[in-house]
């Protein structure tokens, strides 16, 4: 039995999508990016400002019109920069308009430090489908190959649990 494979994602500097590019490669999925229509413009330390607002005031910023419909994929990877230790706004807004349920449902967040509730948080929003897979992926840019790797070898350990729940 095929699975339809779906790798949604939001990337503020392209750590995430980068990862999120390499998994959904190694499982031959379809991927999407939550794009806000008006993303935070801030750059140095006024974009942590900016963001961790958002996070802690739980806003759902208007997303661009999806390109796929996630209610029609069996299995979704959802991958999140960390924002004030928790998942991005776009993602928020995604989880708020996907509708997901009794999907098999994976996620993983990229972090320069620490990734506090971020992967607790997203799986609490998701908890009419079955978790099969969670990561997260530090210091992306700065160890890119390391975390590529780390990424393929993950997606790997998804296919075969996808693979099983499939049959």
């Amino acid at each position: 039995m095929s699975t339809k494979t779906l790798v949604v994602y939001y990337s503020y500097e392209g750590s995430t999508r980068a990862i999120a590019q390499t998994i959904a490669q190694a499982l031959d999925a379809e991927i999407l990016e939550c794009r806000p229509v008006k993303d935070i413009s801030s750059k140095g330390l006024m974009k942590y400002v900016w963001g961790g607002r958002q996070v802690i005031f739980k806003t759902r910023p208007q997303l661009e019109t999806f390109e796929k419909n996630p209610g029609n994929y069996d299995t979704v990877i959802i991958g999140t920069p960390v924002w004030a230790f928790s998942y991005a706004p776009a993602i928020r807004s995604f989880l708020s308009q996907a509708n997901l349920t009794n999907k098999k449902i994976g996620v993983f967040c990229c972090h320069e430090g620490t990734k506090g509730k971020t992967l607790a948080n997203l799986k609490k929003g998701l908890s009419d489908n079955t978790i099969i897979g969670e990561n997260d992926f530090l210091n992306v840019v700065k160890n890119k190959q390391e975390n590529i790797t780390k990424a393929k070898t993950w997606a790997s350990n998804l296919k075969d649990k996808i693979t099983e729940a499939g049959k």
